[in-house]
């Protein structure tokens, strides 16, 4: 991987952040976009632009042609089984609500159980916590340990008779640890329950095959994968699709509709009400089509030197505690330092260029668990390199000089 020139790919990197340099440590909030994004989006609306699935003419037709490319793009990427067991979302968020909407909400009753995780971002919580007002189930938490691990011995007794999901991060946002999902979901499995894990976190990283790791639903955003906001994908094996009841209604999800009696569109389809996200089902595709060309395996092993570069000089910081030392764990280390909020620090580094995370990154359990108010988070991306981290250590013991 030419880092180089892949760093040319990116303009927001050769611009400045309160007159210095551009520092990014912040795609696990959102990625940056490469060129080949952005041209890609720009041509769509200049040239190819149409609603799809309607027209008779030519444009209409290319348009739909680009969107259902896009929709076989993504199942590629992620190895499902066909291009029906992806449904296009606004994001993560949208593909766990709809989840609990209608595989639960309609199938699930007053004392059902949904097991997940201490570690989990609140869109993997909040859902949960209105099904449990709306219809009464319960929730039962897999518990961390003080490395950032879930609680493997705990989480098999957590099992029952009225289990009826287990939803989990794939990799947790704020520790970066890497969850041991394939052995979770076989266990899962074994007392017949299926799994939804969040993706989120884990597809910009590292290669994914849902079909190897056997999960029931797996959900992810564009915009962390180095696409556009506002699309995201749901993978849903095909048996429970069909089972399942429309998300919400309107046009395009039916196959025909009177006043009396409608009967509903097929496979992913029949979740897609109104025009979709044409431009930014397209922008997603050439996003993984950049990945793709760099190579999952490539972007996994560059993180991790990083990883390995940034990990023991950080803890050479007097004072500064990482939080979460799991193993493995992908470019994601979240830390505290002794009598510095994590604001102050964010804002030290922030005007010597440096954009990281600073609060509870939407884990607030987690940050209870660990008995902090906040982290600063440091996340890598694929245009990172060795002299990103030296300047934030450099800016680091600045914000120590100045707080003492």
């Amino acid at each position: 991987m030419n880092l180089d020139h892949l760093r040319h790919d990116f303009p927001v990197l050769q611009t400045t952040n309160r007159g210095k340099p551009v520092v990014y440590l912040d795609s696990a909030a959102s990625a940056q976009k490469p060129k080949h994004v952005t041209q890609t989006l720009s041509n769509f609306y200049l040239q190819d632009y149409a609603n799809i699935h309607r027209g008779i003419y030519e444009l209409s037709e290319r348009a739909t042609r680009l969107y259902d490319d896009a929709r076989k793009t993504a199942q590629q990427f992620i190895h499902a089984g066909h291009p029906d067991e992806i449904i296009f979302t606004s994001g993560t968020t949208e593909g766990i609500n709809l989840i609990a909407q209608t595989f639960g909400r309609d199938q699930w009753q007053a004392g059902d159980e949904v097991i997940i995780s201490e570690m989990e971002h609140h869109s993997n919580i909040v859902p949960w916590y209105l099904l449990k007002q709306q219809i009464g189930i319960e929730l039962k938490i897999i518990p961390v340990d003080d490395a950032g691990n879930l609680d493997r011995e705990v989480y098999q007794k957590l099992f029952s008779s009225r289990t009826k999901l287990v939803a989990l991060t794939h990799v947790s946002n704020v520790l970066g640890t890497i969850n041991p999902v394939k052995e979770m979901i076989a266990i899962a499995h074994a007392n017949n329950v299926p799994v939804l894990l969040d993706g989120a976190q884990a597809v910009p990283h590292m290669p994914v095959d849902v079909q190897e790791l056997d999960c029931d639903f797996y959900v992810f955003s564009s915009h962390k994968l180095y696409g556009p906001t506002g699309i995201g994908v749901l993978y849903a094996k095909k048996s429970l699709l069909d089972n399942m009841s429309p998300w919400q209604g309107g046009g395009d999800m039916i196959e025909t509709v009177a006043f009396d009696h409608i009967t509903f569109a097929k496979g992913a389809q029949k979740f897609e009400a109104g025009t979709p996200n044409i431009a930014g089902a397209i922008g997603l595709q050439a996003a993984i089509q950049y990945m793709q060309n760099i190579g999952m395996q490539h972007v996994y092993a560059h993180e991790q030197e990083l990883l390995a570069y940034a990990t023991p000089a950080l803890l050479q910081i007097k004072g500064l505690r990482i939080i979460g030392e799991a193993k493995p764990k992908v470019g994601v280390i979240s830390f505290v330092m002794d009598d510095i909020h994590p604001h102050d620090i964010g804002t030290v580094l922030d005007h010597e260029g440096i954009a990281v995370r600073a609060g509870h990154h939407c884990a607030m359990p987690l940050m209870e668990r660990f008995k902090v108010p906040a982290t600063v988070r440091v996340s890598f991306g694929i245009y990172n390199h060795a002299a990103d981290i030296d300047k934030l250590i450099d800016a680091l013991q600045l914000a120590k000089r100045l707080f003492q």
